[in-house]
């Protein structure tokens, strides 16, 4: 064999190294974001199991407050019914909205228990009340965290020469968790519930 010969094999297997190692990473890229997702959804998940127990707590003490009840049930089940392609910004703008709703409703069935003291005392109801406060702080954690993997995903997505690698195996970029433009707006807490 020629040099030449060698020196072409050379510089294609070196070249076939650096895309599949640039591949590799990638991929390893992808699943890590994926893995962040799904631990989003698994304490959204957690959070919509968490509330048939409340409703019930409170449904048993709070009988003319139906409507607040109603209103977190139909929040529950908008937001757990939902599929998301989360390289859809419309998809996931949607599923934000609905998991949005759900944390409105929550709020309000929280400031209707302050008006029965007998739901206060309530150990099952105080019990509830503290897990899903960790709830939602683990939420705010793994959507940090989902974001954090985004970003380093997306970096090597569109940076060149991995970029490249991107598109011919068909990789996009995710969409990053934003939280809607209303919760940018601080809550107007002179409205009674």
């Amino acid at each position: 064999m020629n040099k030449t010969l060698l020196y072409i094999i050379g510089v294609i297997g070196v070249f076939g190294l650096w895309i599949s190692s640039g591949y590799n990473t990638l991929i390893s890229l992808d699943e890590t974001v994926q893995e962040k997702w799904s631990n989003v959804q698994n304490q959204y998940q957690k959070r919509s199991d968490l509330v048939p127990n409340l409703v019930a707590t409170v449904k048993a003490a709070a009988k003319n407050e139906k409507d607040i009840l109603i209103g977190v049930i139909d929040a529950r089940a908008s937001a757990t019914q939902l599929k998301v392609d989360i390289h859809n910004a419309e998809d996931l703008a949607q599923y934000q909205e609905k998991q949005q709703g759900l944390s409105q409703a929550l709020g309000r069935l929280m400031m209707v228990t302050e008006q029965y003291p007998q739901i206060q005392s309530n150990t099952n109801f105080l019990g509830l009340q503290t897990q899903l406060e960790g709830i939602e702080n683990r939420i705010s954690v793994e959507r940090t965290r989902y974001n954090e993997a985004v970003k380093n995903f997306n970096i090597k997505v569109r940076s060149f020469p991995l970029n490249i690698v991107a598109s011919i195996a068909g990789l996009e970029k995710y969409e990053p968790f934003k939280a809607p433009k209303e919760s940018q707006k601080a809550p107007d807490l002179t409205h009674s519930f």
